[in-house]
């Protein structure tokens, strides 16, 4: 599979970077080029941005140290770089739920003076929010990964696979049972009780 990048400016693969920054190692910025953006962005919705960015040059440079191990076979290094940051965020699991608590607990109905169908669509996005961020803190770590993966991470089944090291039929699995509790969290509205495993 050639990222969407190369394809489109007839660039070189992930792969051809990674193996020729085995002589050139300043052209493993490319990759940091291509992929910083969106680990950052992902990195941000799951820990917030005080914790992204670190996160972020975390996984540049462990993939930089790991790369002379990376499976040429494989074009793209965006799971791979998904994993890395994956399991960077799953070492700091406590920043995580800390930041879905916070979002979930500062969330509060606005004082409303008057009925205004537009104040109300805004209440009501608010407060799902919030039961979002209380639905993914009761997740197990590996299945907010999945769910994440796919929703934030826009990667496909294969590529959370990939990225997680697991066959992609657990990969669906975890993400049919994340689904269906994050749908149940949001039907029910109950706040954060439980602990992360």
């Amino acid at each position: 599979m050639v990222t969407a990048v190369a394809e489109r400016a007839g660039e070189a693969m992930d792969s051809e970077i990674i193996r020729g920054s085995w002589q050139a190692p300043d052209r493993f910025g490319e990759l940091y080029h291509r992929y910083a953006t969106v680990l950052y962005g992902y990195a941000c919705q799951r820990v917030g941005m005080a914790e992204a960015e670190d996160l972020v040059a975390e996984t540049f440079l462990a993939a930089f140290a790991q790369r002379h191990r990376y499976d040429l076979k494989r074009s793209s290094a965006k799971p791979w770089l998904f994993g890395i940051l994956t399991n960077k965020i799953a070492r700091h699991s406590r920043s995580e739920r800390i930041h879905y608590r916070g979002y979930a607990r500062s969330w509060q109905a606005p004082v409303v003076d008057g009925v205004d169908e537009r104040i109300v669509e805004q209440v009501t996005a608010r407060a799902q929010r919030a039961r979002l961020a209380t639905a993914l803190c009761r997740l197990s770590r590996a299945d907010r990964s999945v769910l994440l993966l796919v929703a934030w991470g826009q990667l496909s089944y294969d590529e959370v696979a990939e990225a997680m090291s697991i066959p992609v039929g657990t990969v669906r699995s975890r993400l049919n049972r994340a689904r269906r509790k994050v749908r149940e969290a949001l039907d029910d509205g109950t706040d954060y009780n439980g602990d992360d495993s």
